[in-house]
């Protein structure tokens, strides 16, 4: 084969050159010609690149709904607060600054060192959440690179641990973690608005430029709860918890006529403002939350059942003698022999064994409807998360002394709310409402079940327990007359009952010519030999209601016009023909 000469090489080495230049030539035009493209006739993508590089959506926070009672008075608000974050690639780039920083912020330099360094190729971290405003711009005012603020907000409770039980709280994010906050949580928190800004490389927002979407706040909720009988709740029930050096204590107040939770207060209590001292233990709503046998003050039920059955009236005698009875291979014991006594007196020397006469002449499918219809063993719907229902077995599991049990409170379980709810259906004269712990605008017709003519007949027996013959004199409130039954139950320790750990248990009524506040106290294991139902939750009632019914101007019913009143002589609350003198020396 012939060897190129040197001409034809060189002419190959020319055409590859050419070659060369026109795809040189080719790929310039096409690159100014797409350059031309995107910057005069498609500007969007380029646009759009660098919107992704700089251009940011954020949200915009939303303002919590207010939490207010039924007069309008706050009882939780949302405030803003400052938040203070970092860059953290630029903030370790001046690492001599920490100190100084963690000082202002009260926290440790090596831990603030220790999270910075964590997160060291992040773009974003928060140093302190939710800072007052005059704190945070104080940190801001250092001047440290890389250090920023953002605006947000934190729940504050103006009444603090008052109604701490009730509201529950927000976590850090303002959202609703339990109680009301976390039941109205939805519409308490509103929607989030987003916006977009431009944002230079250490995540600042240099400008803003459009709004995406507004915030919709929040709105807001109002309680049935009246702040001011709330008060005088928490007040009594916390002293009677300190005098008696209880394990814990709750009251329920209801509106009669409405089935609105007036007052729901429980201790031992927390300032849901601190968060640092905020404990599972201390911040259970125990009068939806906790369950307990509520002993005597069941009896008013069981000879409701017996006067409405029409085999019993207030004077039909019951011989108690010689002060128990035998059931089965069990025996229900009074606390004294009171003998022959009429239906009316087992109310008010509330006697066990009349109790159980009453109950076994009757069915029990009769007695178990009845405390079905009060809404006994199934929640009361209220809506409060983590309700409970309480216990009540169906008839036909009951043996005979479960049967005797019944009548007189044990065997049976139940919330505060749901005793409270009981006792307002006798007040109303035997009909039954929903509870509603929010601001009631149409009052609720109810269910009758009990006639009123029944009931009626019981309240002489309830107002003469609240008189010197009876076993809750320190439950009269002056002015007015009240009716009601005490309880002082044996707590179930293990398997069986303890036999000094008590619940003591007061509910009631006032005023009873037309009533208008139903009240249920109980006191967890009071110490001492000052534990019955009278001399521990008795007073409380007494303090409250006479309280509430001036603040809500209820009228009088019991007034004594000392003119007319005998020398040296004392008016009794007690009003009925059943207490033993309506006055005393």
């Amino acid at each position: 084969m012939k060897a190129p000469t040197r001409s034809s090489r060189q002419s190959w080495s020319a055409n590859r050159r050419r070659l060369a230049l026109a795809l040189l030539g080719a790929a310039a035009v096409g690159i100014f010609a797409r350059a031309v493209y995107l910057q005069v006739i498609d500007t969007e993508f380029l646009q759009g690149q660098g919107d992704e590089r700089f251009l940011r959506t954020v949200a915009v926070p939303a303002h919590r709904g207010m939490v207010l009672d039924r007069n309008g008075e706050p009882l939780a608000v949302s405030s803003p607060v400052d938040s203070v974050w970092a860059h953290p690639p630029t903030l370790l780039a001046h690492r001599e600054r920490l100190p100084e920083l963690a000082r202002m912020l009260d926290i440790n330099v090596a831990e603030l060192e220790s999270k910075v360094l964590a997160r060291g190729e992040k773009e974003f971290m928060y140093l302190k959440r939710a800072m007052e405003p005059d704190a945070a711009h104080r940190v801001a005012s250092l001047g440290v690179p890389g250090v920023f603020l953002q605006r947000e907000y934190r729940r504050y409770y103006p009444a603090a641990e008052v109604t701490s039980h009730l509201l529950g709280f927000t976590n850090i994010d303002d959202e609703g973690q339990e109680g009301i906050e976390l039941a109205h949580n939805r519409e308490l928190q509103g929607v989030q608005g987003e916006k977009s800004v431009i944002k230079d490389r250490l995540g600042r927002i240099v400008e803003d430029v459009e709004s995406v979407r507004e915030p919709q706040p929040g709105r807001d909720v109002a309680l049935s709860i009246d702040r001011r009988i709330q008060y005088l709740a928490y007040r009594a029930v916390k002293a009677a918890m300190i005098e008696h050096h209880a394990a814990a204590a709750s009251a329920v107040v209801l509106d009669v006529n409405t089935g609105e939770v007036l007052a729901m207060v429980n201790q031992p209590a927390v300032n849901p403002n601190n968060r640092q001292e905020l404990k599972s233990d201390l911040l259970r709503n125990r009068a939806l939350t906790d369950v307990y046998e509520p002993g005597s003050v069941m009896k008013p039920f069981t000879v409701a059942l017996g006067l409405e059955s029409g085999r019993y009236t207030p004077e039909t005698p019951i011989n108690t003698s010689p002060g128990y009875m035998s059931v089965g291979r069990y025996t229900v014991k009074d606390t004294h022999n009171y003998g022959l006594i009429d239906v009316s007196r087992v109310i008010i020397k509330s006697s066990n064994v009349g109790a159980t006469k009453i109950a076994l002449s009757m069915p029990a499918e009769k007695l178990w409807d009845l405390f079905r219809k009060l809404g006994f063993g199934r929640p009361t719907d209220i809506g409060f998360p983590g309700e409970q229902g309480g216990w009540l077995a169906h008839y036909s599991r009951w043996s005979t002394i479960g049967h005797a049990n019944q009548s007189f409170g044990y065997g049976i379980s139940m919330t505060p709310l749901q005793l409270a709810r009981a006792y307002a259906a006798l007040a109303s004269g035997g009909v039954i409402r929903p509870v509603s712990l929010v601001k009631v605008t149409q009052p609720p017709a109810g269910e009758r079940i009990l006639s009123e003519t029944t009931v009626r007949k019981l309240f002489p027996m309830l107002e003469a327990v609240v008189s010197r013959d009876g076993t809750a004199i320190q439950a009269s409130v002056p002015g007015y007359r009240v009716g009601g039954k005490t309880g002082t139950v044996h707590k179930i320790i293990g398997r069986g009952y303890a036999k000094n750990n008590y619940y003591s248990v007061f509910a009631g009524f006032a005023p009873l010519s037309k009533p208008r506040l139903a009240m249920v106290v109980i006191v967890d294991d009071p110490k001492g030999k000052s534990y019955y139902g009278g001399l521990v939750a008795a007073p409380v009632f007494s303090k409250v209601m006479a309280g509430a019914l001036r603040i809500l101007n209820v009228p009088p019913d019991n007034v004594v016009d000392p003119k007319r009143q005998p020398l040296g002589t004392v008016a009794s609350t007690a009003t009925s023909p059943n207490a033993a003198s309506r006055v005393r020396p």
